[in-house]
């Protein structure tokens, strides 16, 4: 074993060179960073219990030349990501480079290629373990909320996909996490979360299904989609009311047949993994705009839970959230054993006759600016608390104008029915039919994803990646 400094702390790197001469070209490229670099060719490669310190594999594919393991068994039995070495002809033969090895080095590589690789996945063991340490405890004093709680834990432990429906700010996010760290065998795998209104057009299929080395410009890499990232674990898919209809049919196919191909690939890679989606959207009532598909719907809401929102939860759950959060805060920057502040009466009473209309994650943010004003001011200062709560009446007045003037946007029939007739009428040929509307195509696109008119795929060109 050989030390080398770091830039992240307590990460240990084995080697498994097998017969490629690696390990001293790896030290020698680490040699600035702050890591624990060890020759593992000796140890065992499938062991009874995973490393317990975040940890980094690389090894040579000569090692699989035994057939002794596969990739996921290997990830599995280790926990930890697996940086893999191979010649090039390797690389593009499936037969002894399966696709999920997606974290590849040529046996040429360079010391950046090898820095880019393990920094980036030290990140990554960092931050999920910081989240993980970092989160909120959840709180739960309403009678409402103990019913939820206690519901997810019944059902955590089951196979079932599950939708969570609740407004935007409850804690969606939170009740999937907890349904995967009850489950038992899902738990043992990651906790993939995406956004689906953050997708961008036109690269659904790289994020999701990923891609393989050479798919297109830019590519270098093989990469996992989210599809394989989740595999063994939970997909937690938040805002899925925000999904395209074209996109909906591509995730339902997912689901139905647990395989997915790469961008770029002719090869199939099964996929098993929990489908927990969240939407602040009723999705039945998309579903009878046909706005959302039917059969989507159902494959996911084999179970429905729904998160209450903070009035809901009443002032019992307001008062416990905030003293939590202020607290914490509190804890956290406090030096040695100092005592903690004590939040006043009047101040509690404040914010449990406040209604927050963006839940939990407004009080939150209450919560850090009445702890900023104490730590800069040296008391509850009542005055500067006032202006707080002031400011927030004046944005839910505003809020309440806008609803009341209309200004929530809405489709509009006469265009969506004018775009129609014209489809119809050119056999749903989109360039003619631009032609005939006068706009581009590339426009006409635009105004089939707005009203939800879909026939199948973007044609090439329509979306910008």
């Amino acid at each position: 074993m050989q030390k080398i400094k770091a830039p992240q702390e307590n990460i240990d790197i084995y080697v498994w060179e097998g017969k490629s001469d690696i390990y001293d070209r790896i030290v020698r490229c680490l040699v600035s960073s702050e890591v624990d670099v060890m020759r593992a060719d000796h140890m065992d490669l499938m062991p009874d219990q995973p490393k317990l310190s975040p940890s980094i594999a690389i090894i040579s594919v000569t090692m699989i030349d035994g057939g002794r393991f596969n990739a996921n068994d290997w990830q599995k039995a280790h926990g930890m990501p697996v940086i893999w070495v191979a010649e090039a002809p390797r690389a593009f033969d499936s037969r002894v480079y399966p696709p999920e090895y997606s974290h590849i080095l040529m046996l040429d590589f360079t010391c950046a290629e090898l820095r880019r690789l393990v920094f980036g996945l030290a990140g990554e063991l960092h931050g999920g373990a910081k989240s993980a340490q970092e989160r909120d405890p959840l709180i739960a004093e309403s009678d409402v909320m103990k019913t939820l709680l206690k519901e997810t834990v019944a059902f955590a432990d089951c196979d079932s996909n599950v939708l969570i429906a609740g407004e935007t700010g409850v804690g969606k996010e939170r009740i999937a996490r907890l349904l995967h760290e009850n489950h038992q065998r899902y738990s043992k795998g990651p906790f993939v979360a995406v956004n689906c209104g953050a997708i961008p057009d036109g690269l659904f299929e790289s994020h999701f299904f990923g891609h393989a080395k050479g798919a297109f410009t830019g590519a270098m890499l093989a990469h996992k989609g989210y599809f394989e990232q989740a595999d063994n674990g939970t997909l937690f898919l938040d805002e899925i009311g925000d999904l395209p209809l074209y996109q909906q049919v591509k995730l339902l196919r997912v689901l139905e047949q647990s395989k997915v191909t790469r961008l770029g690939s002719a090869v199939e890679v099964d996929v098993e993994f929990r489908l927990v989606a969240a939407t602040n959207r009723n999705l039945r009532e998309l579903v009878k705009q046909e706005m959302f598909r039917s059969d989507l719907y159902y494959r996911m809401a084999v179970i429905e839970l729904r998160v209450p929102s903070l009035e809901e939860r009443g002032e019992v759950d307001k008062i416990a959230i905030f003293s939590g959060i202020v607290n914490q805060i509190f804890k956290n920057a406090a030096r040695d054993s100092a005592p903690l502040p004590e939040v006043p009466d009047w101040l509690l009473r404040m914010v449990a006759h406040t209604r927050f209309r963006g839940n939990v994650r407004e009080l939150r943010n209450i919560a850090e600016r009445i702890t900023i004003i104490h730590r800069q001011l040296g008391d509850w200062d009542k005055g500067a608390i006032d202006r707080v709560f002031h400011a927030l009446q004046d944005l839910k007045v505003e809020c309440d104008h806008e609803e009341q003037g209309g200004a929530r946007k809405k489709w509009d029939t006469a265009d969506r029915n004018r775009i129609i007739e014209a489809l119809d009428a050119h056999n749903w040929r989109r360039q003619d039919t631009a032609n005939h509307l006068k706009m581009s195509r590339k426009v006409l696109w635009e105004k089939m994803r707005k009203f939800q008119i879909i026939d199948g795929d973007p044609e090439p060109g329509e979306v910008e990646s």
